[in-house]
C-alpha cells in the first residue's frame, strides 16, 4: 500500500446532495480526494479548523483527552479504502512501544487528526479510485459532478480552504 501525505484543503456542500464534503490534497501535487462526511462531522471538523472553543468537550475532544491521559500516540490517520462509495480509515496508535490500528470513519479520524495534531494519509489506490468513483447511478449527474470537481478552484472551497 503506497501512502500518500494528504492535507485539508476545506470543506464545502455538494451542490446535487447539499451534504458537506471534506476535501483533502495531496500535499505534493493538484490530486484532490473529496470524502461526503455528515453534518455533526462536518461541524467537528470545522469547530477544529476555525480554532472555536466549545462550552463542554465535544466527543473527538474527550478523545483526544482519553489518549493524552493514557499517553497514547496517535501516529498518523490513513483513508485505507474505498468500497461501495464508502471510504475506510484507520487511526494508527502507538502505546508505551506498541502499536495498535483503529477502524474508524474518515470523518472522525480526520477529526481526531486535527486535535492531536497527527499527520493524515490516504491510500494511492483510493485516490485513482475516488477518480473514476460513480456518484450516481445516471451516467450524466455522475459526468456533470465530475466535471464541477474539475472546474474548481481556490475561491470555491470557502472560509475553510486550508
Amino acid at each position: 500500500m503506497e501512502l500518500v501525505k494528504m492535507e485539508i484543503k476545506g470543506l464545502m456542500l455538494d451542490p446535487v446532495s447539499n451534504m458537506p464534503i471534506v476535501i483533502l490534497k495531496e500535499v505534493n501535487s493538484n490530486q484532490l480526494l473529496p470524502i461526503w462526511i455528515g453534518v455533526f462531522e462536518a461541524n467537528a471538523i470545522m469547530i477544529q479548523l476555525e480554532n472555536i472553543s466549545t462550552p463542554r468537550p465535544m466527543t473527538h475532544d474527550l478523545m483526544r483527552s482519553i489518549l493524552d491521559q493514557l499517553n497514547v500516540i496517535v501516529e498518523k490517520i490513513v483513508v485505507t479504502e474505498l468500497k461501495n462509495n464508502t471510504y475506510f480509515a484507520l487511526i494508527h496508535l502507538e502505546v508505551d512501544g506498541r502499536k495498535y490500528t483503529i477502524d474508524a470513519r474518515p470523518s472522525d479520524a480526520i477529526a481526531l487528526a486535527l486535535r492531536t495534531g497527527s499527520p493524515i494519509y490516504a491510500n494511492r489506490e483510493v485516490i485513482e479510485q475516488a477518480q473514476k468513483m460513480e456518484v450516481s447511478e445516471e451516467g450524466s449527474e455522475s459526468e456533470r459532478i465530475k466535471k464541477w470537481f474539475e472546474d474548481l478552484d481556490a475561491e470555491d472551497f470557502g472560509k475553510y480552504k486550508m
